[in-house]
This record gives C-alpha cells, structure tokens and sequence, in this order.
C-alpha cells in the first residue's frame, strides 16, 4: 500500500507550518491502483492514477465543496477527495507540458515527481484560497501548476538563472527565436525593455541551444508541447550529443546512404557535422521530400524516413549507443469494435529469439508468456519497456509492427 501517494511524508512532519493544525487521516481509503503491478517501474496506466481512492470518495455536487470543506474542518482527506477527481485534468496539463498525446511512451518517474510537485504547490496554496473572490480552487491554482511544472523543469536543466521569473523570459525569448523574424524587437516590445537587454537574453538563448536539447514555449511561458530536437519515439539529438555517444552515433549514421541521410538531417533538421539544430517549425514536411527526390510522394517519403529511422536504431544499438525492442502483433480480440486484448512477439536489440507478452487492455494488465533472448530474467526489461508502450498507446493506434528506442 503506496500511502505516499495519499499523504505526503513531508507535510506530516510538519514541513508546511500553515497544515500544521490540519489533519489527515485516509482511515478506510487505500490506493485504487497498484504503482508497479508488473514488479519493475511504474507503467503510465498506474503513473495516471496514483491519486484514485478505494472506495470511491462521497458524491457532491461540486468539486470546490471538497475544497471549503478541507478549510472548514481542517481536514485533508477532504483535499485527497478534490485529488481522485481532479487527477485526469492534471494528468492532461503535464501531458502538454512535456508534449506527449496519448500513444507516446514517457518516463513514468518523472511524471509522477512532476505531478507530486504540482500536489505540493497545491497544498502549499490551499491556505491563500478565498471563495470570496470570485474563483473556483481549480481556476485559483491553474497557474500555480504551471509554474510548478516549470520550476521542475528549472531544476532539471540546472542553467545559470536566477529565479523562475528569469526562467519565464529566457523561454519566452527561445519562443520569440523561433517563431518570429526579429526576436530582439518582438522582446523588447513586449517585456519594455532595452535592445541591450533584449540581446543578452538572446546570448543566453543561443548559448543553451548549443549545449542541449531546447523545449519551444508559447509567449506566456507555458511549454507548446514540442520539442524542437525530438521525432518519434526517441530523442535522437539528446542521444547524438551525449559525449562520448556522439562518436558512436556518427559511425552508425556514415553506414546510412546518401537518400538515409538527407532524409534525417532534414525531418530532424540536425546538422550531423557540427550538431547544430535547426529550428522545429522551418523543418521539411514529407511532400517538401518528395519533391527533394523526384518520383517520390509524401507517403513514399515518409516511408522512407521511418525505415532510415529504423536502420540507424539498429545501427545504434550495434555500437551500445540504446537499445531497442521489436514487436509484432501475433493476435488480437475485439469486443465493441476495441481491442480487449492482444498478444505481441518482441525481440530485444535486434537480434535473438522472440519472446511473447499477452496484455488485457480493458484493465491495464499484461504479464510475459516467453522471454526473449537477451532480455533480462530479474527485471525483463525489454519486456517491461514493450508493455509499457503498448499499454500507453491509444487503442486505435495500436501498432502491428513497430521498433521502440530506449538509452
């Protein structure tokens, strides 16, 4: 029983002194989902609903009720309730912000220490909350969830600035580079500032962008849910300018013909020489490739690209560079015109003898019939990555065949 995800440790021990008269006692609830049902991580089916209460909270009539009574009584359990109900639109918000749709693989760790982080600025806001100004709690502390997510991420990136105000400005100026003609003007109108200042932010903008992967934001400062260095299922960027991976990645792509290539550098828009990245909005579409290879059509292109994405995952995990794991679908049953359940064969790196997971997708469930050579035997982490996806993509998207890269 993960009572963390009820209560939080900290705030028990007293680490919020205005909770410190509240109560919290979940006497007679426990978590509805298990977190690691398979014993190895946490699979998003669970990562999405570690706030779900067994049996399920009293009805009322409106979610802020849970909010005045939690003030009122001093009791959290009440804020717990607000949780269970309030968790699929907070799930949604940190989706956006690390810009996943619903059949993307994510790390579930992360997700969840972001989503607890956002729980705590929650709580910490709940004492400044008063119904006599006119709002909801759930409109009250929308923006405080999204400078939660953002100092998170803050504190992920570790770059040299001050507070997350400065944060807001050098995002919203890597927003401003990306999408509009003259940054510097576009900044300088907006934040009232000198052309001097509005160019020192753009050196730092510049100066990140060359280090590391870099997350487009609108102009307010929330994330557009795209990252200008990532395609499909793997951030091949953040892989290819690792260090010593680099070295690797650059072995593996001079295997690739021209036509492979061009094909990446382009839909990436990465120069593979010196490891610049382009911006995301100005990188070809497929017909604009097309038309780069005469006879082509976009769908022809596309195809192209996959397989190249596909060949150079191979090629990357012949040099140690990730790993990846090949499925298949072997078998399906449909009910409702869903699919309840299937079976999927998977290879783990590319090579050796199939193994087979069977996954009840009505209950979030799947277990391994078959490992696979080379998957490990304590954790199966091939097999836990395959579920993982599998059980994360939306049902009519599942895919027959498909590669999953993971470092």
């Amino acid at each position: 029983m993960e009572l963390w995800l009820i209560i939080p440790a900290d705030y028990l021990e007293g680490r919020c002194a205005m909770l410190n008269d509240f109560t919290w006692n979940m006497t007679g609830y426990i978590p509805k989902h298990a977190v690691n049902p398979h014993g190895d991580g946490i699979i998003p089916y669970a990562a999405e609903r570690i706030f779900q209460l067994e049996p399920e909270p009293p009805v009322v009539g409106n979610l802020n009720e849970y909010i005045l009574s939690a003030l009122q009584e001093k009791n959290l359990i009440y804020f717990s309730f607000f949780l269970h109900h309030y968790e699929p639109q907070l799930n949604k918000r940190i989706k956006d912000f690390l810009g996943v749709d619903g059949g993307d693989l994510y790390d579930t760790d992360r997700f969840i220490d972001i989503k607890l982080s956002c729980r705590e600025q929650m709580l910490q806001k709940l004492m400044d909350y008063d119904l006599a100004k006119g709002a909801e709690y759930a409109t009250y502390i929308f923006p405080f969830i999204r400078d939660a997510m953002l100092r998170f991420r803050m504190g992920e990136e570790k770059w040299s600035v001050s507070s997350l105000t400065n944060y807001k400005m050098v995002r919203s100026m890597a927003w401003l580079y990306h999408n509009t003609k003259d940054a510097v003007n576009e900044f300088s109108k907006k934040y009232n500032c000198d052309l001097a200042l509005a160019e020192e932010y753009l050196k730092v903008v510049r100066g990140i962008r060359n280090q590391q992967p870099f997350y487009v934001t609108d102009e307010d400062g929330e994330e557009t849910g795209e990252d200008v260095a990532l395609d499909d299922s793997w951030n091949y960027t953040d892989i290819l300018w690792n260090g010593i991976q680099a070295e690797k990645v650059q072995r593996a792509f001079e295997k690739l013909n021209y036509r492979e290539q061009t094909l990446l550098e382009k839909r990436l828009a990465i120069c593979m020489t010196c490891g610049r990245v382009s911006s995301w909005k100005d990188r070809p579409t497929f017909e604009e490739l097309a038309v780069m290879f005469e006879g082509s059509t976009a769908r022809g292109a596309e195809r192209a690209y996959r397989k190249a994405v596909d060949k150079l995952t191979e090629l990357l995990v012949a040099e140690g560079a990730i790993h990846a794991v090949r499925l298949k679908q072997k078998s399906k049953t449909k009910r409702k015109k869903k699919i309840a359940a299937a079976i999927y064969e998977y290879q783990a790196d590319c090579d050796g003898e199939w193994g087979e997971i069977s996954l009840d997708f009505e209950n979030g469930k799947a277990e391994v019939i078959l490992l696979a050579d080379w998957d490990t035997v304590k954790t199966n982490k091939f097999a836990s990555r395959a579920i993982a996806y599998l059980l994360n993509c939306e049902n009519e998207k599942l895919p027959k065949e498909i590669m999953v890269a993971f470092e």
